[in-house]
Formats: C-alpha cells, structure tokens, sequence
C-alpha cells in the first residue's frame, strides 16, 4: 500500500511541484492550502507523513504542528518541516514543536525525496 502525504503549503508553485515529486515516487497525496484544512484531513485520513510550510495565512506551521502532535495523530506520523525560514534556532523551534525534521527551501527536485526519506529512516 502506498504511503499517504498531506501537503499543508500555501504557495501553488511549491505545492505542484512537492505533488509532482511525490506522485512520481509512487505517494497518494493530499493537499491544503492553510492550517485549518490540514488539521481536518489529518484528522479525517491520518496519513502517514506530513509536510508542513511554516508560514502559513491562519496559523504558523508551528503550532499546526503541536495540534496536530496532541490532537490525536498516530504517534508514528512523520512530520517534516518545509520552509524557507533558515534563520538561527528555526530549525530548533520546529523540533521543539514536534516536527521530526526539516528542509529548506528552495528544495532541491533531485535530492528533495530522498532527503525526506532520510529524515522518516532516521526516526
């Protein structure tokens, strides 16, 4: 069975191209535009990854990322940042709030799967 992502990004651009990068590596994919309709399907289809923008027009990607670790996610759910925040102790805050990693943007088409493999292997 196919894994399932939730993608909570904002920007039409980067959510085609993590839909396009995911779909050719075999992912069903889910998509939202804001916080609050990443927590509804979260909680409607529990998937088993999440990738979560951090700057987002509802809520930050933070604490869509504490709601969703002490809402009722399966404890094994993946949670990955994905933002263009690089600032110092950015990447830190996002652990802190429960995401198991975090990459950069702009990603990179080529790296970007396995990078998030990575960080799922690592757990």
């Amino acid at each position: 069975m196919k894994p399932t992502i939730l993608i909570i990004e904002d920007n039409e651009q980067n959510m085609y191209m993590l839909n396009y990068l995911l779909k050719n590596s075999g992912y069903n994919i889910l998509q939202a535009f804001n916080g609050q309709d990443g927590l509804q399907l979260a909680h409607d289809h529990h998937p088993e990854i999440i990738l979560l923008d951090i700057q987002l027009p509802d809520m930050d990607g933070y604490e869509i990322c504490l709601k969703l670790r002490y809402n009722g996610l399966p404890k094994d759910t993946s949670i990955i940042a994905v933002t263009s925040y690089a600032m110092g102790g950015d990447k830190e805050k996002a652990i802190e709030s429960g995401a198991d990693g975090y990459i950069e943007k702009p990603i990179n088409p080529e790296t970007f799967v396995n990078q998030m493999k990575s960080i799922i292997n690592s757990k």
